[in-house]
């Protein structure tokens, strides 16, 4: 008994780290590829509605996958939403005169600061 579950023991240690090595591995390739991709926006987003389109043909033409892209297509709504809207709304936030203009010159004026860039909306 003690042979058989320490053998089984050592088996699972033994299949466990190189599992977890190779998701390292794969994690950081795609962050380097990521990271490639990130001044490219132009052919990211072409290739973005490339793939789009061919899941679409694919559902059109397989006559499936309605939940699936309902949800799919919620979840891009809410992607976009956050895309288009303001990180602080002017309406909501507490100020006497509304938005301020700049008024000395080490002062930055950002007319627009998106609550979800456009990198983590990709």
């Amino acid at each position: 008994m003690e042979g058989t579950g320490g053998s089984s023991a050592s088996a699972t240690a033994a299949a466990g780290p190189p599992v977890n090595q190779w998701v390292q591995e794969f994690s950081k390739l795609f962050q380097h590829y990521l990271d490639k991709s990130t001044p490219h926006s132009t052919y990211r987003w072409i290739g973005t509605f490339v793939i789009a389109s061919i899941y679409v043909l694919r559902v059109f033409y397989i006559q499936g996958f309605y939940i699936v892209s309902y949800g799919l297509g919620i979840y891009m709504l809410n992607l976009l939403i956050g895309f288009l809207s303001p990180l602080v709304d002017p309406e909501l936030e507490p100020s006497d005169g509304g938005p301020l203009l700049p008024t000395k010159g080490s002062d930055e004026f950002k007319p627009f600061i998106r609550r979800l860039p456009e990198f983590k909306f990709w």
